[in-house]
């Protein structure tokens, strides 16, 4: 992997991570496309640009990160889904991400669920995360385990999640945001765990590729925070699930012209 090809991959996962588009679904399609060569480095990049992205949730939203022990509660509660699902399936959702296939079906499928979902949910009351209560945290912890088949979207499982349990479009997304601090950080302390536990070691250059890599998730993922949550505040999902069905639909179609799309 070169630099070029750290930043773009860096603008991708800034600009897909907190919308329902699945950014891990982008980064596979993106790293087959650039003809990247699939490594543990590769992976490792993949996964730990994620702090980047993680820094502009705390950033933007960081006095609803101190506003209360209850919030971390409610935090805790959803994550604990995510980690018992992980540890149990982490084989699985390996394999899974070696499927182009996986990818597309979840684009497809999600894009579909995500063209009616303002209609299946549009009475949402509840516009404060503050004001939800704990199972209903806790079923949306269990919503965005259905993002670890790569395609799904996390944050698209989870805010489907939290508008299903009568959050507004507006507060189920920033509750999507909250929730991938602890998943992600999680995520991305695992990976490197099992890097180094491995036997790897970092050059300086890929050192500074993951700098690089961050910085850019960074700014590129507060542009991406903002402008979702004023699009989707007035205009709902609809969009979205066009652009999945777009996107998964030329991936199965060159998929069934023969074209061997290589995988991270």
């Amino acid at each position: 992997m070169n630099i070029i090809e750290a930043i773009i991959l860096a603008i991708i996962e800034g600009l897909t991570e907190f919308l329902p588009v699945s950014s891990t679904g982008h980064m596979i399609i993106a790293s087959s496309l650039m003809g990247i060569q699939s490594d543990d480095f590769v992976k490792l990049f993949t996964v730990a640009i994620q702090l980047g992205t993680i820094l502009s949730v705390v950033v933007l939203y960081f006095k609803r990160f101190f506003q209360s022990f209850d919030f971390y509660l409610k935090l805790l509660v959803a994550f604990i889904p995510a980690v018992v699902f992980g540890l149990l399936f982490s084989k699985k959702i390996d394999d899974l991400l070696e499927s182009p296939l996986a990818v597309a079906l979840s684009l497809v499928i999600g894009g579909i669920i995500l063209l009616f979902v303002d209609k299946w949910f549009k009475d949402g009351k509840v516009d404060n995360t503050k004001d939800m209560s704990y199972a209903t945290a806790l079923k949306v912890g269990f919503f965005q385990c259905i993002a670890m088949i790569p395609g799904v979207s996390r944050s698209g499982a989870s805010i489907v999640g939290g508008m299903s349990q009568k959050l507004t479009r507006k507060a189920a997304a920033e509750f999507s945001f909250f929730l991938a601090v602890p998943t992600m950080f999680g995520a991305t302390a695992k990976k490197l765990y099992d890097f180094f536990k491995d036997g790897h070691s970092l050059s300086g250059q890929e050192i500074n590729l993951l700098i690089i890599g961050n910085i850019i998730g960074f700014i590129v993922a507060i542009i991406a925070i903002r402008s979702f949550i004023g699009y989707v505040s007035k205009h709902g999902f609809k969009a979205f699930g066009i652009y999945r069905i777009i996107v998964g639909g030329i991936i199965l179609a060159l998929l069934l012209s023969g074209n061997n799309l290589q995988v991270m």
